[in-house]
């Protein structure tokens, strides 16, 4: 008995096993204490090792039991098990806890195509190591080799085109890419195909052959933190609006919103890309922070364009078509005016200001209103910018912030429905003091300063009205900026000192 437990310990127990064992175990416990993600992978191949171990132990007993061709036989394949698990975990322990930590970062089917090239070359070596030739077993199957390669040529296509995809690092998992009409995410790069997650939730799996056959489109990469994308938001003008006002206007308007996922730099530009028939094209381009938001931003954006172009004045043209229709006649044309008067004088009324104006006084007033739209995040002037306008808010709520030197913006006060802002720089000739911005979607009105102008001239008490207005917003003013800057000398100005500000400016 004991003859034959000798027997099989001298067979299983060769004089590297140990050196085998211990390896295994200290690639094992490295790689479970550096690369939490790949425990389960790490301890499957080690169980695989662990397992192959037993493999040569039962045949150490078939040697011991006098079975010896049996015994060489699962000897030698659970010997190459065993190294082919052994080389596993030295190539997990390498490729993803090694080189990452020392800044290389290799693709993973280059990690695939080397654990397998080492399962080669030692299943070879293990051959030749019991007297089989190789070549010999290539030889003899060459035909049928030709006859497979042949059968799985597309198979085979895409494995080499895959592998060629990530080894060029030409396409990686979290790539924004579009091919053809089809635009998504990539999720996975496979030996095979590459599996792409649309913005629908769809996936779509394409021939990785298919990709480096054809062309493709990166606008996006997961491990790039600055990667705008240029998008283009198109629309056409009448040609009563001139190009140079239009491109000003839009890029203006754009550039000074604050638009959720809009880059900052580089900026947006408007460009005019053609004439039509009864329209001019134009395209606002601009860059986008993430892809995955685009039609929501191209929304956003398409909305400050259209109010910048209501500010302005400026309509949408619409497509020509000869109709036979019934003209509108004059009294459908009035009653169109009329309802629109009837709005306008409805909003004058709800401003304290305008409260002892008589009907007609109203009436001319609202002849004058320009009709002003604002979108949530516009700027509607700035601090320091030369007054024109003075506003009339009707619906929605701006913010009025104040800017000091060396310091961010402090929001300074709210405006509510119902109020004018914007009246000093347009009675006193000042430049803006404030910059205000629309905290909701706006509905104004403006008035030119000559409007102005010929109102208080009629109506000078509106003056007065006007004054104790800006007299009590700069005290508020100058006790909110004492927080932040000294208060200039001599203190606020009476009612009266702003009066006669007006009046000198005015020239009443």
């Amino acid at each position: 008995m004991d003859s034959v437990l000798h027997r099989i310990w001298s067979y299983f127990w060769l004089p590297e096993t140990k050196y085998l064992i211990a390896a295994a175990v200290i690639l094992t416990l490295l790689s479970l204490r550096l690369l939490a993600r790949e425990r389960q992978r790490v301890a499957a191949t080690f169980v695989a090792f662990v397992l192959c171990l037993l493999g040569q132990l039962i045949g150490a007993v078939l040697e011991a039991l006098q079975y010896s061709r049996l015994a060489v036989m699962v000897h030698e394949v659970f010997v190459i098990g065993s190294g082919m698990a052994l080389f596993r975990l030295a190539a997990i322990f390498v490729f993803r806890a090694i080189l990452p930590r020392v800044g290389i970062v290799v693709a993973r089917i280059a990690e695939d195509i080397s654990v397998l090239l080492l399962y080669a070359l030692f299943i070879i070596a293990r051959l030749h190591f019991v007297g089989l030739d190789p070549s010999s077993l290539l030889t003899t199957s060459a035909v049928i080799t030709a006859v497979l390669a042949f059968a799985m040529q597309d198979t085979l296509g895409n494995i080499l085109a895959g592998v060629a995809l990530q080894l060029d690092n030409s396409l990686r998992t979290g790539d924004w890419i579009r091919i053809d009409d089809l635009t998504g995410r990539v999720a996975q790069v496979r030996w095979r195909q590459t599996t792409i997650r649309t913005r629908n939730g769809e996936i779509v799996v394409v021939p990785n052959s298919q990709l480096m056959r054809g062309r493709f489109t990166v606008y996006g990469r997961a491990d790039v933190a600055s990667w705008p994308w240029r998008r283009w938001v198109w629309f056409n003008l009448t040609y009563d609006s001139p190009p140079t006002q239009v491109i000003a206007a839009v890029e203006a308007a754009i550039s000074a919103a604050e638009i959720p996922n809009v880059a900052d730099d580089p900026r947006p530009s408007c460009v005019l890309m053609e004439f039509g028939p009864g329209y001019a094209r134009y395209a606002l381009r601009y860059w986008m922070l993430d892809p995955q938001a685009d039609d929501p931003t191209d929304s956003a954006v398409r909305v400050h364009v259209l109010a910048a172009l209501q500010r302005g004045g400026m309509e949408l043209a619409v497509p020509e078509q000869s109709l036979l229709v019934t003209k509108e006649n004059e009294a459908h044309r009035k009653s169109i005016r009329r309802r629109e008067g009837e709005r306008r004088l409805a909003d004058l009324r709800r401003f304290e200001i305008f409260s002892s104006l008589q009907e007609d006084e109203l009436l001319t007033i609202s002849q004058h209103l320009i009709h002003a739209p604002f979108v949530s995040g516009d700027v509607i002037y700035r601090q320091g910018d030369v007054a024109h306008w003075l506003y009339l808010l009707t619906a929605g709520e701006a913010e009025v912030w104040l800017e000091f030197p060396e310091q961010p913006r402090q929001l300074f006060r709210t405006i509510e429905a119902g109020s004018t802002f914007g009246e000093r720089g347009v009675l006193t000739g000042e430049h803006r003091r404030d910059t205000v911005t629309a905290r909701s979607d706006l509905v104004c009105y403006r008035l030119d300063q000559a409007t102005v102008e010929q109102l208080i001239q009629s109506r000078p008490e509106i003056a007065e009205a006007f004054a104790h207005i800006l007299a009590r917003r700069e005290q508020e003013m100058n006790e909110f900026s004492q927080r932040y800057v000294e208060p200039p000398p001599g203190g606020t100005k009476a009612d009266a000192g702003m009066l006669d500000k007006i009046r000198d400016f005015l020239g009443i």
